[in-house]
């Protein structure tokens, strides 16, 4: 009977382990793809979780020990284990929701208007979500213009998206499970489907295969989003969290030099900003150095000509699409120009009612970029 108290720790300890490690950002773990397993694990955590149980307990009260004081050492060891797997080293232990959800008019805005903010705009009200906050919650439900709206953002990929939280008709709740290739996943909390921060889409669990329909976002300064909606809401810090919450500029600028979220200055390596931009089904990543450089990039990505531009606060960047291959466009103080007309930062028409369409382009480390579009060209 021995044997099966050794045999019940040893693979309680290792499923424990397991169930943590093929979900967390650990040495070889987010190179595998291993999500399958991972998720069938999960899933079936209890089932092993009672067998081995089982099996340490037959042991340890149908077998003669000679000295069964020495078990303590390794039920503690397993026990600890155990506990930093489960309430330690556990995503939503350790990365909480907001409990308040407060927005608030410009004027009464605390937070510093050089942050960076994920923005949205919808049946005319604009919204702001600084990534200060974005970046420890990983998430912020919200409404906006009648629409509700999941606000994500990870610090690990430098990807923030914006989707409805909306599964066959009906309004879903996350939690924050994990990771999958070093980018946030989500668990729907009716089918315990896992979900992929960076794109919206189940990919493991009942509802695989299924993706949220994305939100258009803007990536700018609080300040230049003012500036462009200056009757927008802005989103605060919860005071339960101010301690979480990263005080420096560290992450947003690109000092960091954090093995997970720090950035490579350089073009091209793992940690190097792009700005990655969809249109259809073809994608194309933009070097940030490159942008920065020239301020605007005007180009075709399959069979739709493009055109990119980043502010004069080397923070605020947005896409279009060109209306036609041959259209050239200029930018001076902010100001877009194409065929006298000009336009604000954003497309719209100053001295015209057309106004430049926007597409989807965000700003994200490289290595996430190419991982989660394989096709992509650059």
């Amino acid at each position: 009977m021995k044997k099966y108290f050794w045999l019940g720790l040893i693979g309680l300890l290792l499923f424990e382990i397991a169930n943590v490690y093929f979900i967390m950002p650990m040495p070889g773990s987010q190179q595998m793809n291993s999500i399958d397993l991972a998720y069938f694990l999960h899933k079936w955590r209890w089932i092993f979780r009672g067998l081995f149980a089982a099996m340490v307990f037959l042991g340890l009260f149908r077998s003669q020990w000679k000295r069964k004081w020495v078990l303590f050492f390794p039920v503690a060891i397993l026990a600890a284990v155990i506990y930093m797997a489960n309430f330690v080293m556990a995503a939503d232990h350790m990365f909480y929701q907001p409990e308040k959800v407060l927005l608030v008019k410009a004027a009464e805005n605390k937070v510093d208007s050089n942050r960076l903010v994920i923005g949205v705009v919808n049946n005319g009200e604009a919204k702001a979500y600084p990534i200060q906050f974005l970046g420890y919650h990983h998430q912020v439900q919200d409404t906006i213009g009648g629409k509700p709206v999941i606000v994500t953002y990870c610090t690990v990929c430098r990807t923030g998206r914006v989707y409805e939280p909306m599964v066959k008709g009906k309004h879903e709740k996350f939690r924050l499970v994990g990771m999958d290739h070093f980018n946030a996943m989500f668990e729907d909390m009716t089918t315990r489907s896992w979900w992929r921060q960076v794109n919206g889409e189940a990919i493991t669990g009942k509802l695989k295969g299924y993706q949220l329909p994305e939100v258009h976002s803007t990536q700018t300064s609080l300040a230049q989003w003012l500036i462009l909606n200056p009757n927008s809401l802005v989103l605060q810090a919860d005071q339960a969290f101010l301690k979480s919450y990263d005080s420096s500029f560290k992450f947003e600028d690109g000092s960091s030099k954090s093995k997970l979220t720090g950035t490579d200055s350089l073009s091209w390596k793992d940690k190097s900003w792009i700005v990655g931009v969809k249109t259809g089904k073809d994608s194309k990543a933009y070097d940030w150095n490159q942008l920065k450089k020239e301020r605007m990039i005007q180009d075709k990505i399959g069979t739709t000509p493009v055109l990119i531009v980043l502010s004069k606060d080397d923070k605020s960047f947005f896409a279009f699409e060109r209306p036609d291959e041959s259209a050239n466009f200029s930018i001076a103080n902010d100001i877009i120009f194409f065929n006298n007309k000009q336009f604000r930062i954003d497309g719209k028409g100053i001295d015209t009612t057309f106004s430049l369409k926007p597409l989807y382009a965000s700003q994200e480390f490289w290595h996430s970029w190419r991982t989660f579009n394989p096709k992509t060209l650059h």
